[in-house]
């Protein structure tokens, strides 16, 4: 299998050579802490990209699905719901993806780390987040992210 930069992965490779490249989303759901329950947050086609870099950066832009131009301040304020958008430096510890935010779609984020677990089996990378309260939904609810990339070709 190969990735966007053409290396060849094999099975003694680490997570740090395994991410490189370009991820298509390909599922976002969100569980709640409290319930159990998941919910598609981001709809049932969402689009997006995360691309690492050789050089240590990230540019991560998910969208939910059905977006449409904003006409009014109140459905503009609804497109910040179905959108997760960062760009910073990461590095690897272990099966985790660190990032330190330089921007974001919100200002909150800024400045922080964000951890993510990520399993990549062949061309299918599975990413989950620890459990925080985001900014987009389930308002002041504990929950987490679980999300499915495909390597882009």
């Amino acid at each position: 299998m190969k990735n966007s930069l053409h290396v060849k992965e094999t099975p003694s490779m680490g997570l740090a050579e395994q991410i490189i490249g370009t991820w298509q989303l390909v599922s976002y759901q969100v569980e709640l802490q409290a319930t159990g329950e998941f919910i598609d947050a981001m709809g049932d086609h969402p689009r997006g990209r995360v691309i690492f870099t050789t050089d240590g950066w990230i540019a991560f832009n998910l969208e939910g699905t059905g977006r449409e131009p904003a006409h009014t301040d109140a459905e503009r304020s609804r497109l910040m719901q179905t959108l997760v958008a960062y760009i910073g430096r990461y590095r690897i510890e272990g099966n985790q993806w660190v990032t330190t935010v330089q921007t974001a779609w919100a200002p909150e984020w800024v400045g922080t780390e964000q951890r993510r677990t990520v399993t990549i089996e062949g061309d299918t990378a599975q990413v989950v987040t620890p459990w925080r309260k985001m900014p987009n939904w389930a308002k002041d609810q504990m929950s987490r992210s679980i999300i499915k990339f495909v390597r882009a070709h």
